[in-house]
C-alpha cells in the first residue's frame, strides 16, 4: 500500500483542524477515519443512518492555504435524494458516506454529527461532558448461512464487525439473553441487524449486549444512579447524546433499618439474615425507580443497557450484597475499593436489559466511598490552582479539600437532620415544602417561602398560589436557613437555646416543657400543620453541623492551614444551601462569601460522567489513588473540633469575615434569666 501523493486532494476538516491528503473519490466519512475526525455513523456507511451529516465549505481559506471550488466533492446521488425526500436534510448539507472527495474541501463536522459531542452542564461553573460511552449501536450486514461453509450465527456476526466496523472480535463475549435473541433478529431483519456493544476500555475486549433487526438508531440508554444513606437518585441518559432524558428520586427503604450508616451496620451485626434484608430492600427500591423512570421518559427497560453507580462503602457493600459488618469497626476494611463492572443480573435487578452492564465507580477507603470518588470527578479539585473545600452534604458528609498538589478526603457522620429527617416538621423536598425563611431583627416575624411558589408568605396572592400544594412541612434548606435566621435575629443564643417571649420579646417564642419552640406557620385552625423549630431541631442542626465542620477542620489541620480558599457544597440540595445561612451557623469555615458556590448534586454528576465517557472511568481510578484519607472516627482531634462547634457559629473561631458581613446579637438564654447568669452560678458552685 502507498501513501498518500502530494496531487491528491487536500481535506481539511473543521472545528478539529485536522488535514490531510487522499486519493481523489475517497468518501468523506472514509476520509475522518483515516485521519482521526471525529464523524458519528451507526450504519458503517451505507447511507441510511445519517449520523455523518457534514457541510462543506467554498472559497479562499488563507489560514487552512486551500481555495476550495464548488465541484470539490462529488454531486448527489440517489441515496442522498431519497433521504432528504423522506426525512429532509438541512440546505447546505451532505451525508460524509455518500459524498466523495474530488479536490481540495473543507468540511465542517457539526455538532450533532460528532460521536464525542459536547454536552454543557450549567451549576457552579459551565461544565462540558465529552461523548465517549462504553456502549454503542453498531448496523452490519450479516453473510446469510451455507451449508457448504458451516458456521454460526455469532461467528459470521463477528466476522461482519471485523469487516466492517474493524472491531476486534477475537475477545467478544455474548451472553445467553443475545443468544436467544440472535438468530430471530438475524431472520427478521433480512441479515442486517444493529448490535449493542459494550467496550469499556478502547481496544479491549467487547461484550454483545443485544441485537435488534435492521438499522436501530436510536433507544440506547443508560443510567447515573446516586445511591445515597437517605435517597436514591437517578438520571436516564441518552448514551448517543448525552442528554438527560428523564430524572427521579425515591426514599432509600434501609431507613426503616436504621437513619444513619452505622445503625444499619448494628443492625447487621445483631440480626441473623439482617444483610440479606437490607439488601433486598435497596434492589427491590432500584428496581422500581428503574420502572418509573423509564416510564416517564417513554422508554422500556430493554433500551437500559447500563448503569453507573455511585455510593458510601456501606451503600456500596449492601447493594452488592456483602455484609458491611467489618465497616462498623477498625480498621473499616472493604471488601474491595476497586471499580467494578458486572451484570446487571448479578445484582438482581431485572427492570433492565437482561444484558445491561454495571459499572461502579472504586472507593477510596473504609469510610470515603464512590460517591466522594464521583464528586472528585466532577468538581476536578486536583486540577485547581485554589485551596478548594468541596462539602458533600447529606446524612454521611464526604469532604475534599486539595488542589494540584495534594487532595484529602474524609467522611463525616452529620446524621439526616440537613434532608429533613429528625426535624419535629421535617420532610424531603417537594412542593408545600418551606425552602427559605426570613425573620425581621426587629419584629421578630418570620416570612417564608415554599417550593412550587415564587412568592412570599406576605406577599398577596401567596395563599391562592399555594392552595393546592399546602403548606406541609420544612426542609433542610428550609431548616438551615430558620435556625441561621432566629441566630441572627436574637432569638437564639450561641449555645444554641432557644429564648423564652419574655426573654426574645415575642409571642412566637412558645413554652415547650422546660424549653421553648418558635412558631414559623400555624394552620391548625384549618386543620392544617403547626410547624415551628423546637430546641430538639435545634440540637440535631447543632449535632449534624458540628460534624461537618469538625471533618473540614480536620482536613486544614492535615493540609496545615486555617484557611481555604473558596468552598464548593454539593449534595442533593447543595444548589439550594445559602452560603450566608450555612457561615452563620458555622457548617464551613469562614472564608469570603462570594467564594462559597454550589455545585448540586455532585455525585450525581460524576456519575453521568461516568456512564457518558470510559475516559473519565480510567481518570478517576488513576486519581483516588492518590488521594489521602483522613479516618475521623479514630482521629482525636476530631471531637475536639466538633465540641467547639457546637456553637453558633463557633465557640473559639473568630468568623471574621462573616461578623464583617452580619451582626450576629451577643444574648444568652440560661436558666438563670440573663445574659452571664448561668455562668456565675456555675463559677460559685465551682469555689
Amino acid at each position: 500500500m502507498t501513501g498518500p501523493s502530494s496531487s491528491d486532494p487536500l481535506v481539511v476538516f473543521t472545528p478539529s483542524g485536522k488535514r490531510g491528503r487522499v486519493p481523489a473519490g475517497t468518501p468523506v466519512l472514509t476520509a475522518a477515519r483515516r485521519l482521526g475526525v471525529d464523524l458519528d455513523s451507526v450504519c458503517g456507511g451505507r447511507g441510511i443512518c445519517s449520523k455523518c451529516q457534514i457541510t462543506p465549505s467554498f472559497g479562499h481559506f488563507p489560514k487552512h492555504g486551500v481555495t476550495v471550488d464548488e465541484g470539490a466533492l462529488s454531486a448527489w446521488n440517489a441515496v442522498e435524494a431519497r433521504y432528504d425526500e423522506k426525512r429532509g436534510l438541512n440546505p447546505g448539507r451532505r451525508l460524509g458516506c455518500q459524498a466523495q472527495i474530488l479536490s481540495d474541501v473543507v468540511i465542517d463536522v457539526p455538532p450533532e454529527s460528532q460521536v464525542h459531542k459536547q454536552v454543557v452542564r450549567k451549576a457552579a461553573a459551565v461544565r462540558a461532558i465529552t461523548m465517549d460511552p462504553a456502549t454503542r449501536l453498531h448496523y452490519v450486514e450479516v453473510q446469510e448461512p451455507d451449508m457448504h461453509e458451516p458456521s454460526g450465527d455469532l461467528e459470521r456476526l463477528k466476522a461482519a464487525l471485523a469487516d466492517q466496523w474493524g472491531i476486534d472480535t477475537a475477545g467478544l463475549e455474548a451472553g445467553l439473553p443475545v443468544l436467544a435473541r440472535l438468530q430471530p433478529a438475524l431472520r427478521k431483519g433480512n441479515w442486517a441487524v444493529t448490535v449493542v456493544l459494550h467496550t469499556p476500555r478502547e481496544g479491549g475486549p467487547s461484550r454483545l449486549l443485544d441485537v435488534r433487526p435492521g438499522l436501530h438508531d436510536g433507544g440506547i440508554l443508560g443510567l447515573a444512579i446516586d445511591l445515597g444513606s437517605t435517597t436514591i437518585a437517578a438520571h436516564l441518559c441518552d448514551l448517543r447524546s448525552g442528554e438527560v432524558v428523564a430524572s427521579a428520586g425515591v426514599m432509600n427503604p434501609q431507613i426503616r433499618f436504621g437513619e444513619d450508616l452505622m445503625s444499619r451496620v448494628s443492625y447487621a451485626m445483631m440480626h441473623p439474615g439482617g444483610s440479606a434484608e437490607m439488601t433486598d430492600a435497596v434492589r427491590q427500591a432500584i428496581d422500581t425507580l428503574i420502572t418509573e423512570i423509564a416510564a416517564e421518559a417513554g422508554a422500556t427497560g430493554d433500551e437500559i443497557v447500563e448503569a453507573v453507580f455511585v455510593c458510601n462503602p456501606v451503600m456500596h457493600h449492601l447493594l452488592l450484597g456483602i455484609d458491611p459488618v467489618e465497616l462498623g469497626q477498625a480498621p473499616f476494611a472493604l471488601a474491595t475499593s476497586d471499580a467494578l463492572s458486572l451484570g446487571a443480573a448479578e445484582l438482581g435487578l431485572g427492570a433492565m436489559n437482561a444484558s445491561a452492564r454495571v459499572h461502579i465507580l472504586p472507593c477510596i477507603a473504609g469510610h470515603v466511598g464512590a460517591d466522594a470518588a464521583a464528586v472528585a470527578l466532577s468538581e476536578e479539585p486536583y486540577l485547581s490552582d485554589d485551596l478548594v473545600l468541596i462539602v458533600d452534604v447529606g446524612t454521611n458528609a464526604e469532604i475534599l479539600l486539595g488542589n494540584r498538589e495534594r487532595v484529602l478526603a474524609c467522611s463525616s457522620p452529620t446524621g439526616p437532620a440537613f434532608e429533613g429527617a429528625q426535624i419535629s416538621a421535617g420532610q424531603r423536598a417537594a412542593p408545600g415544602a418551606i425552602e427559605r425563611v426570613r425573620i425581621d431583627p426587629a419584629t421578630k416575624e418570620p416570612r417564608f417561602q415554599v417550593i412550587g411558589c415564587d412568592l412570599w408568605s406576605d406577599e398577596d396572592g401567596f395563599a391562592a398560589a399555594t392552595a393546592a400544594s399546602g403548606i406541609t412541612g420544612i426542609c433542610g434548606s428550609g431548616i438551615i436557613e430558620a435556625v441561621a435566621e432566629m441566630r441572627a435575629a436574637g432569638l437564639l443564643d450561641a449555645s444554641g437555646l432557644i429564648g423564652s417571649a419574655e426573654q426574645t420579646g415575642t409571642a412566637r417564642c412558645l413554652p415547650q416543657g422546660r424549653t421553648h419552640a418558635y412558631l414559623i406557620h400555624d394552620a391548625s385552625a384549618d386543620g392544617g400543620p403547626v410547624i415551628s423549630v423546637t430546641q430538639g431541631d435545634i440540637r440535631a442542626i447543632q449535632l449534624a453541623k458540628s460534624a461537618l465542620y469538625a471533618g473540614a477542620r480536620l482536613l486544614m489541620d492535615e493540609m496545615g492551614v486555617d484557611e481555604v480558599d473558596r468552598v464548593v457544597l454539593a449534595g442533593a440540595f447543595g444548589a439550594h444551601i445559602s452560603p450566608l445561612h450555612a457561615m452563620i451557623l458555622g457548617m464551613i469555615p469562614d472564608c469570603p462569601l462570594d467564594k462559597v458556590t454550589s455545585a448540586g448534586n455532585a455525585a450525581g454528576t460524576g456519575a453521568r460522567i461516568a456512564l457518558c465517557n470510559r475516559t473519565a472511568r480510567q481518570e478517576i481510578e488513576r486519581r483516588v489513588g492518590a488521594i489521602t484519607k483522613v479516618e475521623t472516627a479514630v482521629e482525636p482531634r476530631f471531637q475536639e473540633h466538633f465540641v467547639a462547634a457546637n456553637a453558633l457559629p463557633h465557640a473559639t473561631a473568630p468568623f471574621a469575615r462573616l461578623r464583617a458581613r452580619v451582626t450576629l446579637p451577643d444574648v444568652g438564654f440560661n436558666t438563670a434569666g440573663g445574659d452571664d447568669g448561668g455562668r456565675r452560678r456555675r463559677r460559685a458552685r465551682s469555689a
